[in-house]
């Protein structure tokens, strides 16, 4: 609560407002502090933690999203909660093997919310060769620490935008893709993949008994982190269904809207054109 003194000597009260924090009710101002303390706890066992919640399967989903985003050379890609660094090695990977005759210079930006998470990315980028000064002067990369609902960058920066596991954890999706769509180029492309919900309901519950029963106890065994990976599964359950998420991405002005589940829509990826 917050009270303040009017010109008439009396008093108004105004309530903050609030969010959810996987299943808990928070205000927003706190919500942002508390999805950073997850993620400083997990950063060093990020991919420990997508392998507990996805049984592996997450460098598949994150094989076939660059697919479906198809980099080509000259590509500005802005690849948000990117910290560790996976889906912009991946589209790093993607261009050294397209042939490049023109000799076209294709970027990708780094960013996260996380100091922690970029530092670990930063760190594998040193192990994979994929700095700046290990990769061919036709490609090049950088990290930036930044809100993904208050972005740092001009408009009209980008040609492609990724955000992979990232979105379900901001405090207000519409700020998001609102921004997404300042900072895309006309005829620049939002990619997202997230955790989704299945449309078999027995799967749903099979799914449900995994995630809850399974992931949290895994967590404190593997990374000494109950909370962190029972706040993750929350989150996923509180993220809007596919059709939902579809109509927000069009709402921010987005056109082309569509999405593809995967794995029985235990994820979905959702693409969207700025034109």
């Amino acid at each position: 609560m917050a009270t303040t003194a009017s010109n008439h000597g009396t008093t108004t009260t105004t309530t903050e407002q609030t969010t959810h924090f996987g299943y808990q009710t928070v205000k927003e101002s706190e919500k942002q502090q508390k999805v950073r303390e997850v993620f400083e706890q997990v950063a060093k066992s990020y991919d420990l933690m997508n392998d507990a919640m996805s049984l592996g399967i997450h460098r598949v989903w994150k094989d076939i999203f660059i697919e479906r985003l198809g980099p080509t050379h000259g590509m500005r890609l802005l690849d948000m909660a990117g910290g560790t660094g996976d889906i912009s090695f991946r589209y790093l990977k993607y261009l050294a093997k397209q042939p490049n005759p023109e000799q076209r210079s294709s970027h990708v930006t780094v960013s996260d919310i996380n100091q922690e998470m970029l530092n670990v990315g930063e760190a594998r980028a040193r192990q994979l060769g994929l700095t700046v000064d290990q990769l061919p002067s036709v490609a090049s990369i950088d990290w930036r620490c930044a809100d993904a609902e208050k972005l740092p960058f001009n408009d009209d920066s980008f040609t492609a935008y990724t955000i992979a596991f990232g979105i379900r954890n901001c405090t207000h999706v519409d700020k998001v893709l609102s921004e997404a769509y300042r900072v895309l180029q006309p005829g620049g492309r939002f990619m997202c993949l997230e955790f989704s919900h299945l449309e078999n309901e027995a799967m749903q519950w099979l799914y449900d008994q995994y995630s809850f029963q399974v992931i949290p106890p895994m967590g404190q065994l593997l990374a000494g982190q109950w909370h962190a990976y029972q706040y993750l599964v929350e989150s996923i359950r509180r993220f809007p269904r596919q059709d939902q998420f579809k109509a927000m991405i069009e709402e921010a002005g987005f056109v082309h809207a569509s999405y593809e589940n995967l794995t029985f829509g235990v994820v979905s990826i959702h693409s969207g054109f700025k034109l």
